[in-house]
């Protein structure tokens, strides 16, 4: 069998870390990235990946998404990791490429399968979960904090005929950390978005690394009541409560304890003192974040059974009004983040 062609859609901090790794296993990958700039540094000087114990600068095939176009052999697998408000005209960028029986990765926060679904099908849609952190601030450089061995994913299908074939992207980004083939593809993606509910945006809106952000008196149960409200959302859109991050299926117990068993399993096993989340990442940029894809889809999945997500509902009208200027992040809004939760 001859190695697949791979286009990494997107190759940020997250997707030229583990893009870099798919390159040095000897695999046939293509980066594709929309910031001009980091483009051109790639190209010019490959991709400077600073691991925690050693940096590593691997030569790789950088194009810009306007040379898609140029493109005429198709990819058997395109992993995809865009913003989640940029999937859906991302995939269908690409979707011309891909081959007859190829599959499209949503290597993404949030629950972004159903949209690559709507484009591609469903039988040729992969899950996946990613737990690691990466930070990109100057073109070409990325600082990865888990090396492969202590970064960890999950994948699954959308539907039989994609499941079935799993295990085809999981020997594919094995080179990038341990993955796990979920059979509940679904629900592991909430999983990961009730830990992201708590994390990304809270800490942001303090502008604090994640480490620091839970030690602030108050913070931590914050983030647990935004994390159980997306444990309710998540059974309430048909997922339920399953194991991620490499955790045993007895450590899953009820939606307010495995909340803040997850977010703890990020802070011990992928987080350094320094991380930050994606948010404020995009937020210290100039950039929009996530955080309607994230809190704003649990608010909008309970608000369809009639029911309320106030914690988050609160969380995603701070990130608005930062986002839109009317509110400076910091530390100064820890009591209206905290207080300010209507009743």
């Amino acid at each position: 069998m001859t190695s697949p062609r791979i286009a990494v859609l997107g190759t940020g901090a997250q997707g030229a870390g583990i893009g870099a790794d798919l390159v040095r296993a000897g695999l046939d990958v293509t980066f594709i990235e929309q910031w001009p700039a980091h483009v051109e540094a790639m190209r010019e000087r490959g991709i400077e990946v600073r691991l925690p114990l050693e940096t590593v600068v691997t030569d790789v095939r950088a194009l810009h998404f306007c040379e898609v176009a140029t493109l005429r052999e198709p990819f058997d697998i395109v992993l995809v990791l865009v913003k989640a408000y940029d999937t859906r005209w991302a995939v269908e960028l690409i979707a011309p490429l891909l081959a007859e029986d190829g599959l499209v990765v949503g290597v993404q926060n949030g629950m972004t399968m159903p949209a690559i679904a709507e484009v591609v099908g469903a039988h040729r849609t992969i899950g996946a979960v990613i737990e690691m952190a990466s930070n990109m601030f100057e073109p070409g450089v990325v600082t990865r904090q888990n090396a492969p061995r202590d970064s960890w994913f999950a994948v699954g299908g959308a539907e039989p005929r994609a499941q079935s074939r799993a295990g085809e992207v999981q020997q594919v980004m094995r080179h990038a950390g341990t993955v796990e083939v979920s059979d509940d593809i679904h629900s592991s993606k909430w999983m990961k978005l009730v830990a992201n509910a708590g994390e990304l945006v809270p800490s942001a809106i303090l502008d604090l690394p994640l480490a620091d952000a839970v030690r602030v008196p108050g913070v931590h149960d914050f983030m647990n009541r935004c994390g159980v409200e997306a444990s309710r959302a998540a059974m309430a859109d048909g997922g339920r409560l399953v194991s991620i991050f490499g955790l045993e299926s007895s450590e899953v117990t009820d939606a307010e304890a495995y909340s803040a068993r997850l977010l703890g399993e990020v802070l011990d096993k992928y987080s350094l003192p320094d991380t930050r989340t994606t948010v404020l990442q995009d937020w210290m940029k100039g950039r929009r974040s996530e955080y309607r894809e994230v809190n704003g889809h649990v608010v909008d999945v309970l608000d369809r059974v009639g029911e309320r997500a106030p914690v988050n509902a609160h969380v995603v009208d701070l990130a608005r009004r930062i986002e839109q200027g009317e509110l400076q992040r910091g530390i100064g809004l820890l009591d209206l983040m905290l207080e300010g939760v209507p009743t």
